[in-house]
């Protein structure tokens, strides 16, 4: 038996939607820009930056999501999340769906934006901005096998009944298979990880006390307050 010098952190998971199993998380990858801001939005010629954020960032979708420290600009972005089932490298993008997706969520890809906007001026990482505690609450997973594929499915947010953010999955410029597919150009993807796939325009910041709606079609919905 190995003698850790203290005890192992408790492996992160989400729960299967209308189910007692649970997803064990590996890692969580973010895709930058993937829906067009602007109807009059030029065609992207390279496949849209990512970055990553610690699964234990991963919250469920409900209650109160904290306010975090050091920012006066908390933003939202509501996205289509894929779970990972069977991992790979170099995957062909015809066989994502068939082979590497396990299911579906509805996440928060929450956003320091004034460290992030600091980050860019600088040329600095953008962990500050994207990678502290709580920052990508998650529904419940939601089996493939359940859901279908997701391709035009209406994935929206509103903050205190406002509507903000209002969009298509099948708005997106680089398609999941696509997406997954580049990853796995980058780096070994693993069962358990989870890929936040971008966010339609109407980004905006959060007071405490906003309560915060979203939802995927067909995949699952959320609600939660901000804390104080």
């Amino acid at each position: 038996m190995t003698d850790f010098v203290f005890p192992p952190a408790a492996q992160p998971w989400l729960p299967v939607a209308d189910s007692t199993a649970r997803f064990p998380l590996a890692r969580v990858f973010c895709i930058g820009r993937n829906y067009r801001w602007q109807p009059d939005e030029p065609a992207p010629t390279a496949m849209p930056a990512w970055f990553m954020k610690p699964a234990t960032a991963i919250v469920p979708a409900q209650g109160t999501l904290p306010y975090p420290p050091e920012t006066t600009s908390f933003c939202h972005e509501v996205e289509l999340v894929v779970a990972i089932g069977e991992g790979g490298r170099d995957i062909d993008p015809s066989h994502v769906e068939a082979r590497h997706i396990w299911g579906y969520a509805v996440g928060l890809d929450m956003t320091r934006r004034d460290l992030q906007l600091e980050a860019k001026q600088v040329g600095g990482p953008w962990e500050p901005s994207k990678a502290f505690d709580a920052s990508a609450p998650c529904t419940p997973i939601v089996p493939a096998a359940v859901c279908g594929h997701p391709r035009e499915r209406t994935i929206r947010l509103a903050v205190n009944g406002v509507e903000r953010q209002r969009g298509d999955v099948s708005g997106l410029l680089f398609p999941i298979p696509e997406l997954v597919a580049m990853l796995s150009r980058s780096v070994t993807l693993m069962p358990g990880d989870l890929i936040f796939t971008g966010t339609p325009s109407g980004v905006a910041a959060l007071e405490p006390g906003d309560v915060i709606t979203a939802c995927v079609a067909g995949i699952g919905d959320l609600s939660m307050t901000v804390g104080h």
